[in-house]
């Protein structure tokens, strides 16, 4: 049990991190104006607003473009968080292994 359950925090982890990854990439991509017709472009915009919706027009500087690059960065940061103390939280309701005899 105690091995499915240090696999599962393992999992935890890296989704978070692959989708924080996403959102932090889509992040430059807006930041450095990338074309937002490229697939690679609308693949992680679709991350952002499927995963990072809690953080749109959050905080509404002036210039949109450093407006969504914040939000977005926010919501990559929120799911690092996330996934680290979620992670934390199975693995100490990990039972303790038994010493073998």
């Amino acid at each position: 049990m105690a091995r499915v359950l240090s696999l599962l925090a393992t999992v935890v982890r890296v989704v978070a991190s692959v989708i924080a990854g996403l959102i932090v990439v889509y992040a430059v991509f807006v930041f450095f104006e990338a074309n937002p017709a490229n697939p690679l472009v609308e693949l992680t915009r679709g991350v952002r607003e499927d995963f990072g919706w809690f953080t749109q027009d959050l905080f509404a500087p002036e210039d949109p473009r450093i407006a969504e690059t914040v939000n977005a960065a926010l919501a990559a940061l929120v799911w690092v968080v996330a996934g680290t103390l979620i992670s934390k939280l199975i693995v100490r309701l990990t039972p303790a292994s038994r010493a073998r005899v």
